[in-house]
């Protein structure tokens, strides 16, 4: 009696099974690469491919040896045949049809590229790198060179790379599911960068979900186009390890640090209203910037947006600068260049929300998968957004991930981090029933803090040097506090209060400034609670709140000098510095995204004067430790005069360890005061090193002759009777002996 064939010896047919055929020719088959490629058949091996058009196909190896001519089985382009080859390999086909010949390497006879410790990794959410695993990639592969591409879809029934390439067919490059973590991949040889690609998506439901772009990817098209496009990896040679080693071998709660905030599409644009590229905002901003004596650059987002008046603030694409000024490694330049210039780049980044596009992140694989699926978790009332799912592990290490990438790859100096408040409340912008309380009760978002503390720390853990910025407009504890401490782990906040409680009070016409002198006292009370930045930023000059200097309470020149008083004020105020721009020179119009900036109002010298005012401040801030060593900490402030309501006067000192005190003294009411009296903290001169009234800036030119006395009077209380202008705010620095 004959024994049957055991598994192992069991007749592997060169013929695939009909069902399968048409499975695969329908773009259905759950497992393309099970069938289609090089597949073992009986005493050697089969080749299989589906290539619409082609009439007739003949394998060759990659070193191109003829393997054998396959048959056509399916008129719709599906070939097999027996091939001479010695072991398994990939395989490239010579194709034909009445119009030609033409070549194609086959996607289904190479082996995966991601191994098994990327699924580990990627299972257990700890993954650092997935920004080189997943996306698409330019790598050589098993002999041939092309673009991996790997996407996280783990409810898809089927999952294909299209573009021009494969005729936007679905069905040319099915991927293969790793069922371990949901992520589909497959390498295609032969792609060149710069090709658009989206993924084609059948969700669990056998239903095609809209084209998606790559949540990975690299480079986006120019709005109003949406798919992704293929790109090698950054050549850029950089310069900018003096720049760095700066950074990390210094604390940065005792640098100064003074941000020009910009919207990279409007600061300038070209005459035809087009925007400037990367290396032409290079050529001119960076030389500005210089020339201002601002430190850092904080642009608004840049990642890939589709909708220009959101600013960016809807990115689409978080791993790829935005096409409207160039290619990735445009930007790359730029940001060396600024280095090399010792100036720093921070980007503003939004993992709070992401917009609901269709070719975006919702519902990406045709169910909840970033998002929540419940709209009291999952959607954003404020903004008609999709709140990320913070207590998905994938999720969460996307958006860590996106971290890390923009300070490896393009050496970014910092994130500041939108919208921090709304991540952190379950029942923001929320009324009773709307929201669900988290699994104590509570109205925090357990998930939420646990990414953010998580973000911080791989951040800074990383990339020593690199700082994050919290928005965050609440009293929310330690948010500029280790994590080890119960803190998020930021390393600055804004100060919200200060822009609030200052612009509030300068709207009063200072005869009224008495009656809320406490508007800026309050301050003070808080001012050493967190790392704070003090940002005038773009939120407070459009939809219709008019410009600083339309803030300011009075006639046009009482708004200049109120405005000089106030920047005045700021700069000699604990806390680093951010400033909109448009506003270092007093624009007068509300900011649009949709044109540049009103230089020509440069040509008017109270403009000037406010841009000479900038200037000089940020020169002082840097070069004197008073005014920057201890901003985030309260031994390097003192009040000299804290209840002068009658006169609208305030006065402080700065210290530092090192350098000279300096006295800052603010007059908020257009009479000027001879032979004030102002408590000093040590007797000597004291060197007027900044008056906003002085005539440079715009001002009247009362002042104290560059030179005050302190002395010591009755009592022993130290004092110097000074000039106070109108409008005004004075510094006094202590002359060395």
């Amino acid at each position: 009696m004959k024994k049957p064939r055991s598994a192992a010896t069991k007749t592997r047919p060169v013929e695939a099974a009909a069902g399968d055929v048409e499975a695969i020719v329908a773009g259905v088959h759950g497992d393309p690469f099970a069938i289609l490629g090089v597949q073992e058949a009986d005493a050697g091996f089969v080749a299989r491919c589906f290539i619409p058009h082609a009439e007739a196909a003949v394998a060759y190896t990659l070193d191109g040896i003829e393997a054998g001519a396959l048959a056509l089985r399916d008129a719709a382009g599906f070939f097999e045949g027996r091939i001479d080859i010695g072991k398994r390999q990939p395989l490239r086909y010579r194709l034909s049809n009445p119009g030609g010949d033409w070549w194609v390497t086959d996607p289904y006879s190479f082996g995966p590229v991601l191994g098994p410790m990327d699924d580990y990794y990627i299972a257990e959410g700890s993954h650092l790198r997935l920004f080189d695993k997943l996306g698409a990639h330019l790598i050589d592969h098993e002999g041939a060179k092309g673009f991996n591409f790997s996407v996280w879809a783990p409810n898809a029934k089927r999952v294909s790379v299209v573009g021009e390439f494969n005729d936007w067919d679905g069905r040319r490059h099915t991927m293969r599911k790793r069922s371990d973590t949901g992520i589909w991949e497959i390498f295609i040889p032969d792609l060149d960068p710069g090709k658009a690609y989206k993924y084609e998506i059948v969700g669990a439901q056998g239903v095609l979900v809209p084209l998606k772009a790559d949540p990975y990817a690299a480079r986006s098209e120019l709005r109003p186009a949406t798919a992704s496009v293929t790109e090698a990896p950054l050549n850029h040679a950089w310069g900018d390890e003096k720049h760095r080693a700066f950074w990390r071998n210094t604390n940065l709660r005792r640098e100064p640090i003074s941000i020009y905030e910009v919207h990279a599409g409007s600061w300038q644009r070209h005459e035809d209203g087009s925007f400037l590229s990367w290396d032409q905002l290079a050529d001119r901003l960076i030389p500005y910037v210089i020339e201002t004596g601002f430190t850092h650059i904080e642009f608004m987002p840049i990642s890939e947006y589709p909708f220009d008046p959101s600013w960016g603030y809807q990115t689409t694409g978080l791993f790829a600068p935005t096409a409207r000024f160039g290619e990735p490694e445009g930007f790359a330049r730029f940001v060396d260049g600024a280095h090399r210039a010792g100036i720093g780049v921070i980007l503003d980044w939004v993992p709070a929300h992401f917009p609901v596009d269709a070719h975006g992140l919702a519902l990406f694989d045709g169910t909840a998968l970033y998002e929540h699926a419940d709209p009291r978790q999952g959607f954003h009332p404020d903004w008609n957004t999709a709140i990320y799912n913070f207590g998905r592990r994938e999720v969460v290490s996307f958006l860590v991930n996106n971290a890390l990438y923009w300070a490896e790859k393009f050496h970014v100096d910092g994130l500041r981090v939108d919208a921090v408040a709304s991540m952190l409340y379950l029942d923001y912008s929320r009324k009773a029933g709307e929201w669900i309380p988290n699994r104590k009760g509570g109205r925090e978002n357990l998930d939420a803090v646990s990414f953010l503390q998580q973000m911080n720390k791989e951040l800074y853990g990383h990339h020593p040097g690199v700082m994050t910025i919290a928005e965050e407009s609440t009293s929310w504890p330690k948010v500029s506090q280790p994590v080890y401490e119960g803190g998020l782990g930021f390393g600055f906040k804004w100060n919200m209060g200060f822009m609030h409680d200052t612009l509030e009070y300068l709207s009063h016409e200072p005869i009224h400034r008495k009656y809320h002198h406490n508007e800026l006292t309050f301050g003070l009370l808080y001012a050493f609670s967190e790392n704070f930045v003090l940002p005038l930023s773009h939120d407070e000059v459009v939809h219709g709140k008019g410009t600083l200097l339309t803030k300011m309470a009075g006639d046009d020149w009482q708004k200049f000098a109120n405005l000089r008083a106030y920047y005045a004020f700021m700069w000699g105020y604990p806390g680093k510095k951010l400033l909109f721009m448009g506003q270092e020179f007093a624009q007068r119009n509300e900011w649009s995204e949709a044109r540049g900036l009103d230089w020509h109002e440069l040509d008017h010298a109270p403009h000037k004067g406010v841009q000479k005012l900038i200037r000089d401040l940020n020169y002082l801030y840097r070069s004197r430790p008073a005014l920057h060593a201890r901003d985030c900490e309260p031994e390097g402030f003192s009040w000299l005069l804290a209840d002068e309501a009658a006169t609208s006067v305030y006065a402080w000192a700065r210290h530092a360890p090192e350098g000279n005190p300096i006295a800052v003294v603010s007059n908020f009411t257009p009479v000027p005061r001879q032979g004030y009296r102002l408590p000093l903290p040590a007797a000597g001169k004291w060197r007027e090193i900044i008056n906003t009234d002085a005539t440079d800036y715009g001002g009247s030119g009362m002042g104290n002759g560059g030179l005050v006395e302190a002395r010591i009077g009755d009592g022993g209380a130290i004092f110097a009777e000074i000039t106070l202008p109108p409008l005004s705010t004075v510094m006094l620095e202590l002359a060395s002996e």
